[in-house]
């Protein structure tokens, strides 16, 4: 059974962000809902999670303005840099430290919208640019749909070729044939006359 679609608000983010150790990276959440954001009533919580059983520590929340609750955790490391009327609730993360490795909670909530939307961002800290394989998959399925494409384009031109020749053939024959029928037409009348 199908489940109801669910009215109101959805909340958008992407399930999993690498960031590089020392760089800076934006935590992206957006929501849509039917109602325009009002600040006396629009309400936004940014949670971290260390683990899946570690309880959600909040760090940034906006009751009629932004307010960073400054965790020792990420010290002024935090940058509001949505935007609520434009339904960007996105924060940016300075300095990026392998402990703030994590899940961060987006919870949103824009009355009269009834229910809070969530987003989820699993955080990975790497310590080096991502490893190299990525690209040699990336290359193999370009060479391998680039063969692909090439074999495809090689029996097309194969099969153009081949009934290229039957037409040709086919012409031949046919002129053979006319060749032919013009001799036996050009022959007959001399016969009649003799």
């Amino acid at each position: 059974s199908a489940a109801p679609p669910r009215l109101g608000m959805e909340v958008m983010a992407p399930p999993l962000i690498n960031a590089l150790n020392g760089s800076s990276v934006k935590l992206s959440c957006t929501f849509n809902s039917c109602y325009k954001v009002e600040n006396k009533q629009f309400s936004l919580n940014w949670t971290y999670q260390g683990c899946s059983n570690c309880s959600e520590e909040l760090f940034l929340q906006f009751r009629t303005k932004i307010m960073n609750k400054q965790l020792d955790r990420f010290g002024n490391r935090v940058e509001f840099t949505g935007n609520p009327a434009k339904y960007d609730v996105s924060f940016t993360l300075k300095n990026v430290q392998l402990e703030d490795e994590g899940t961060y909670n987006c919870y949103v909530l824009n009355p009269p919208d009834r229910h809070r939307g969530h987003g989820k961002i699993s955080l990975k800290v790497l310590t080096q640019e991502l490893p190299k394989h990525d690209s040699t998959v990336a290359v193999i399925v370009g060479a391998s749909v680039g063969g692909f494409l090439a074999v495809v384009i090689l029996v097309l031109m194969v099969v153009k070729c081949v009934r290229r020749k039957k037409q040709q053939r086919l012409n031949t024959d046919d002129q053979k044939t006319e060749e032919e029928g013009k001799t036996d037409g050009e022959g007959n009348p001399d016969e009649g006359t003799k």
